[in-house]
């Protein structure tokens, strides 16, 4: 069977990096299958890589090896950090990025150990990958490094419940299509205030005029706020952190 591995990184494609993280990974495991889940991530935005692995991670059968190098903190005294949880092993920083995994009940971390000939600015390449390789060749997590408990996680803002019964929220996430992906779980019916503007939640972006905001649940089961053909961010001025208050909910 092949050995799945996954790849999620800010390196973008124009400059090799993802090329020789590859290359690491192919001449240790060479029947290995690789997934490239985005190498767009905004650089050093570790935020964005998080909620990005938080959608995919358990999309990909059991036994996958998830490689995500968002790594602002790279050659200072962070941790690096592999990961078993719910079937599924990960590697990357101790900065966060890992939590949609290290929330799991089972989730396992161990701290991985530190080559000295690692380069201090290329840790993906040089620690992150070949243990990765090693975890695609069915080594134990427990033969990568030794156990780490007192691990970073982050957590997505929850919404407070106001005196008036609003829920208030913010938005966390504006993806490529300037739609504004709230830390509202989706009801309807419900009113969505945003920027000034009241809208119902609706179904789909077709419900609609073109042009015209709307509120609706994605599909990661959060309310989102869209412009059918153009983009909410820049119509209404959303970016994260914005406030969204819902009502009727």
């Amino acid at each position: 069977m092949r050995r799945l591995v996954t790849l999620l990184t800010d390196f973008g494609t124009a400059d090799g990096y993802v090329g020789e993280i590859k290359g690491v990974l192919l001449s240790r495991v060479p029947d290995a299958y690789i997934v490239d889940i985005t190498h767009d991530i905004p650089a050093q935005d570790v935020e964005s890589a998080r909620l990005t692995l938080a959608r995919v991670w358990r999309r990909f059968p059991a036994g996958t090896v998830h490689l995500a190098v968002v790594d602002p903190g790279v050659g200072s005294a962070r941790r690096a950090l592999a990961v078993e949880s719910d079937g599924r092993f990960l590697v990357g920083p101790d900065n966060g990025v890992l939590s949609p995994a290290l929330l799991m009940g089972d989730a396992r971390a161990v701290a991985l150990a530190m080559p000295t000939s690692a380069a201090p600015t290329f840790h993906g390449r040089d620690v992150f990958a070949p243990a990765a390789a090693e975890l695609a060749l069915g080594a134990p997590i427990d033969a990568l490094g030794t156990p780490a408990t007192d691990v970073i996680v982050r957590r997505t803002p929850e919404p407070r419940r106001r005196e008036d019964g609003t829920l208030a929220g913010e938005v966390i996430a504006v993806d490529r299509f300037g739609n504004a992906i709230t830390n509202l779980v989706g009801r309807r019916p419900a009113l969505l205030e945003v920027a000034g503007a009241v809208l119902p939640v609706r179904r789909t972006y077709s419900d609609v005029e073109r042009g015209s905001p709307i509120a609706l649940v994605g599909s990661t089961g959060l309310i989102e706020v869209a412009v059918r053909d153009g983009s909410a961010a820049n119509l209404l001025g959303l970016n994260r952190g914005s406030v969204v208050l819902l009502r009727g909910a």
